[in-house]
């Protein structure tokens, strides 16, 4: 009997190893947009990041079922979901922490201003306009932008991960038995 000596990918090592992959996409991807002067919250910028958890999502549990018995169920799909989300929000939030506070100390004042320029083409008075700003200026710190980065990336990458599963899991048909 020949033992194999390449250990079996877990779902977490399959996550783990996506989850940064696609962290270095995601920084490299906002810093070319942000410099490129490309709005990051809309358009090409938001629908870019969607189109990359896609793909990492689906290679990562791709590389899971082709190195290890050729199978994954949901569970196993939704596990190599929540570790690259975990992983790859923990980096990009840091970074993003460190873009703000110390980099770019203007890119919140720039998006408040975007904000306020939506708010007037969509004919809000000032009083309106000075409301919603003092509230949204209460989210807008690097430090609980840093908090909503972290929770709302592992969420949304969850979120895209269940749609990516449904259509990889491959069952065992041992498992149908």
């Amino acid at each position: 009997m020949e033992e194999s000596s390449v250990p079996e990918v877990s779902t977490r090592s399959a996550g783990v190893r996506y989850g940064l992959i696609l962290a270095g996409v995601a920084i490299v991807y906002f810093l070319a947009l942000t410099f490129a002067n490309v709005d990051t919250t809309e358009g090409i910028g938001h629908w870019g990041n969607i189109v990359f958890y896609i793909v990492a999502i689906y290679l990562a549990q791709k590389y899971f079922m082709e190195n290890g018995d050729g199978f994954m169920s949901f569970g196993q799909g939704m596990s190599i979901t929540f570790w690259a989300g975990l992983v790859c929000s923990a980096i990009y939030s840091a970074f993003f922490y460190v873009y703000l506070k110390f980099i770019d100390v203007s890119f919140v004042e720039t998006i408040k201003q975007k904000q306020i320029e939506k708010m007037q083409e969509q004919g809000m008075s000032d009083e309106q306009i000075d409301q919603a700003m003092s509230i949204a200026s209460n989210f807008m710190t690097p430090e609980v932008m840093l908090f909503f980065a972290l929770v709302g990336g592992v969420i949304f990458i969850v979120i895209v991960g269940l749609i990516v599963t449904i259509f990889t899991q491959r069952r065992s048909p041992e498992a149908s038995m």
